[in-house]
């Protein structure tokens, strides 16, 4: 893509989004919809302002690439790649059911678009590592874009990635971090602190942003930043999201990480989506 874009343009397209999670969310009556939610704005300004690749041709070799680390948001990242039109809307009616090319986490093999098979938390940054040097030894201008979650900041993995990143000075690869500060296990910052977080990323010899992952003019810019640095620098965009985005009774949840809710709960948050993005766009 990486077409000038408006953020109103884009505030319908993180809407969709958030749309086809739900959707999706519903056929199985379960999922990580609280991360989806959250998380929409910043696939958004990736996937439909940023990023370079083209719909039909998934294998495009000068494609920028984007590495869902964390694989458990696979339900936002399929509801991102339908709105990017790598996938069609009729597939979400497949979510996580046999033999379709959405299973519930992410995997290379099935679907168009997913360059890697995450959810072993920590690999993406590595792999991320590996994809940008490749694409610097074969003169490919494109980006690595690697996506996970404030709970990959407690695998060694993912720091010695970051060091090598640095090492290798590569200014091809962007990374963004869902700071959404819940995980399976409660709090991120209670289960192991890992605060101050901009310092550390720029101590480790990253070029850091940290933004409103929910202010979708804040994410743009943070990109628009992220892809012209003349720095030889790798980049990071540290997101704060709030789980459950757009929907109150969902965002209010103390334990939002994995969500079940009643049937008719579904339609519910549909309806509150549909209204809430309406009244905006008639503001």
């Amino acid at each position: 893509m990486n077409t000038p874009t408006n953020t109103r343009s884009l505030a319908e397209r993180a809407y969709r989004i958030r749309r086809y999670a739900l959707q999706m969310g519903e056929i199985q009556g379960q999922g990580y919809i609280g991360q989806a939610l959250g998380y929409a704005d910043v696939l958004a300004a990736a996937y439909c302002h940023s990023m370079q690749f083209r719909p039909k041709e998934p294998e495009w070799d000068q494609r920028d690439r984007f590495l869902l680390s964390h694989g458990h948001y696979a339900i936002a990242h399929y509801a991102a790649l339908i709105e990017a039109g790598i996938i069609e809307e009729a597939e979400l009616e497949s979510y996580g059911c046999d033999d379709s090319r959405l299973p519930m986490s992410g995997m290379a093999t099935y679907t168009p678009g997913m360059e890697i098979s995450g959810g072993s938390l920590g690999q993406g940054l590595p792999i991320g590592v590996g994809i940008a040097l490749g694409l610097r030894h074969q003169g490919i201008p494109a980006f690595v874009y690697n996506s996970m979650s404030d709970g990959e900041l407690d695998e060694g993995s993912t720091w010695e990635a970051a060091m090598s990143a640095a090492h290798h000075q590569l200014s091809n690869l962007i990374c963004m971090v869902d700071i959404n500060n819940q995980q399976a296990d409660g709090p991120s910052g209670k289960v192991l602190g890992f605060e101050p977080l901009a310092d550390k990323w720029e101590a480790f010899g990253w070029h850091v942003q940290r933004v409103n992952g929910n202010d979708l003019a804040a994410v743009v810019a943070a990109f628009d930043t992220a892809r012209n640095l003349t720095d030889p620098l790798p980049r990071i965009i540290l997101c704060d999201t709030l789980m459950g985005k757009g929907v109150p009774f969902l965002e209010q949840r103390d334990k939002n990480h994995f969500i079940r809710v009643d049937p008719p709960e579904w339609q519910q948050a549909l309806a509150i989506l549909d209204e809430s993005f309406h009244q905006g766009a008639a503001a």
